[in-house]
């Protein structure tokens, strides 16, 4: 993989499945990447390590994490992700958001991205969101996606003088997770620095029941390949 200190692109990077994913394409499309992750407040916070890790084994040339605070303390809240509400473990309801929905979180993270993107002379904007394997999030939907980059391109400076056009790039919303993950793999991604669980143990490992560690666990059987990381309790094989 190369990037062309001319070409930039700001990439959204949690530390999962996706984003790692997400990175890894962008970087073989030869953008040199900015990666941004989130400290919202997320109980799930060894997510931020694992993004720590991806961004430099990928060769992002800058990796910022940018604190936040979208939990309840912070005044904000209404999410199982970072607040005392408990995590589902028996997949979604039917047609229903899920209660580890964060209000409104892709569109604050991509607000920040677009601001950083502005100051760095970016017009590209990388964003790991999902319309088919994925929770139900009104905000990883193509119209969300289709929508923000409209806002984008009248809201900022850069935009609106016609110095460029942005662009925001979603390039797995129509894959399925084993698509997903057959991409990554074939460009080299290292899953096992990866964390997507929800609900983790003390220690770090997935938990194997939300419906990120559902969905992971799918995609990689779809994919015909092992998940390199464990589990407290493996669906599809013996306790870690």
């Amino acid at each position: 993989m190369s990037g062309d200190a001319g070409k930039l692109a700001v990439v959204l990077l949690s530390g999962g499945l996706d984003s790692a994913t997400a990175l890894a394409i962008a970087r073989h499309e030869g953008f040199a990447c900015h990666a941004l992750t989130f400290d919202y407040g997320q109980r799930h916070r060894f997510e931020l390590a694992a993004a720590e890790r991806v961004a430099e084994a990928l060769g992002a040339v800058e990796h910022r994490v940018v604190k936040l605070d979208l939990s309840a303390a912070g005044g904000f809240g209404g999410s199982a992700l970072t607040d005392e509400i408990e995590v589902p473990k028996d997949g979604p309801a039917s047609g229903s958001i899920p209660p580890t929905y964060v209000p409104a979180r892709n569109t604050i993270f991509l607000s920040i991205a677009l601001g950083y993107a502005e100051v760095i002379g970016a017009f590209d904007i990388f964003i790991g969101v999902n319309a088919i394997d994925f929770s139900g999030y009104p905000d990883c939907r193509p119209a969300f996606v289709e929508a923000f980059e409209r806002l984008a391109n009248l809201a900022t400076a850069a935009g609106a003088s016609g110095r460029g056009r942005f662009r925001v790039r979603a390039p797995l919303m129509e894959m399925t997770k084993g698509q997903i993950i057959r991409t990554g793999l074939g460009l080299g991604v290292d899953y096992s620095l990866t964390h997507s669980c929800y609900d983790p143990s003390p220690g770090g490992l997935a938990c194997g029941a939300c419906d990120a560690c559902r969905l992971r666990l799918r995609g990689f059987a779809e994919a015909d390949a092992a998940d390199p990381i464990e589990y407290v309790q493996n669906p599809n094989g013996p306790p870690a």
